[in-house]
């Protein structure tokens, strides 16, 4: 009884904050540094888009294996044991990148980063719903953004600033980066130490011994009958796999096209000042759009704030079409567009995680969101391959225009959408 009563007072934020970061940074490192990474060491813009978003593909594929994740041990289980194979794989990252077989070694090193990354992801977000209230998800979903999203930014700010330096002082890049991704390995050491014994125990996260393996693969089967009998599913489908257009184009081309020389269309960023811009403004302003986009979220509700969000998202890539003509070497307004697009994409996606969870509402909603999320990677892999491609046959300023053009599929998906206006809101409204 005592032991209950002491995980109930063990607050939310004691636990939201470190598992999203623990969920992002594996996430970045894989979509985001790999990219960097690549760049700085040569590869050209058509191969890393192409590789990269191959990455995709355990995050495409982990419905599969997420009913037995769902079934055997407990989400917390799974997610102390993932935090230590990604601790594993950011290590091997290190070891090999200065070795002369380097991209074939990283990129299966980046491979089993992505696995222990997704299955941590199905233990982390099924951990999240069972152990939060449905107001409470509405109302903990900006923070839980805002710290997914800062481990994106801090792998795109403070890791990439740490790599760029130790390109600068060292002149060894490959030296830098190993360096970088060792940091990412004592991490996650660190990470799995602390959520051994900070996170709650709800009465709902337990494994159920006394299953066979005909009933493992009957809850397998029941789990992707119940999704596809979903009401509304071919247009949550097509949401979820187009919402992000736009944006899986543009995330592959973004830091490219910071660091590439004037000349051939860029800013002509170093690397130090990439981290710099994303690491301090990137990172307020998307805590802001988060936090503000949580709270409106969990007081007006999904339905009312769909659309604002959706368009906050989206209108943001703009930025990146002014850039791209501008060529502007003003610290300021380089730092003021950054500013602009990360808090709308903060704002914005809360509204794309919150219908996530609406459409995995029911018994097998931990199985069913991994597979909603399953469609997201895929809408964002497949955008992805043909980026770089094609920001090489139009160059950096059609690229962008490009992009601003795709986001009315976005808009035609969201138009489809039917939710309950009740959903998210607090109850007393």
């Amino acid at each position: 009884m005592k032991e209950k009563q002491k995980n109930r007072t063990i607050s939310p934020w004691a636990w939201i904050p470190s598992l999203y970061l623990a969920e992002g940074l594996p996430y970045v490192a894989v979509m985001s540094l790999s990219v960097i990474l690549y760049k700085n060491l040569g590869m050209p813009n058509a191969d890393i888009a192409f590789y990269t978003s191959l990455l995709y593909l355990p995050w495409i594929i982990k419905p599969f294996w997420s009913p037995f994740v769902d079934i055997l041990k407990t989400k917390r289980w799974w997610i102390v044991i993932t935090q230590l194979l990604i601790g594993a794989g950011f290590a091997g990252i290190a070891f090999t990148t200065p070795a002369p077989f380097y991209f074939q070694a990283t990129l299966a090193f980046f491979y089993l980063l992505a696995f222990s990354s997704a299955t941590h992801d199905i233990a982390a977000d099924g951990f999240y719903m069972l152990g939060l209230s449905v107001n409470q998800q509405a109302m903990y979903v900006g923070i839980r953004s805002v710290f997914y999203r800062t481990a994106t930014l801090v792998g795109q700010g403070a890791l990439i600033f740490l790599a760029g330096y130790l390109e600068r002082v060292t002149g060894n890049i490959p030296f830098a980066w190993s360096i970088t991704f060792f940091v990412l390995a004592g991490l996650f050491i660190l990470f799995s130490f602390y959520h051994r014994f900070v996170l709650p125990k709800p009465e709902s996260d337990a494994p159920n011994p006394d299953l066979k393996a005909n009933d493992i693969l009957k809850e397998f089967v029941e789990t992707f009958v119940s999704f596809f009998k979903k009401p509304q599913l071919l247009t949550a489908l097509f949401f979820m796999l187009t919402f992000r257009f736009a944006e899986a184009q543009l995330q592959k081309l973004f830091s490219p096209f910071l660091l590439d020389p004037i000349e051939q269309g860029g800013l002509g960023l170093t690397t130090e000042e990439v981290g710099l811009v994303y690491g301090i403004v990137g990172i307020i302003a998307l805590m802001l759009g988060g936090i503000i986009g949580g709270i409106a979220a969990s007081h007006g509700g999904l339905k009312k704030w769909l659309w604002p969000m959706t368009l906050s998202m989206l209108l943001t890539a703009a930025t990146f079409v002014y850039l791209s003509f501008s060529q502007t070497g003003d610290w300021i307004i380089i730092n003021v567009c950054v500013f602009v697009e990360q808090f709308g994409y903060g704002f914005g996606f809360t509204a794309y995680m919150l219908y996530l969870m609406y459409f995995s509402e029911g018994r097998h909603k931990t199985a069913h969101y991994a597979i909603c999320t399953g469609f997201m990677a895929l809408g964002m892999m497949l955008p992805g391959m043909f980026a770089g491609w094609l920001q090489e046959q139009l160059g950096y300023n059609h690229f962008f225009i490009w992009v601003m053009i795709c986001s009315i599929i976005p808009v035609i998906a969201v138009s489809l959408l039917k939710i309950d206006p009740a959903y998210g809101k607090k109850k007393d409204q």
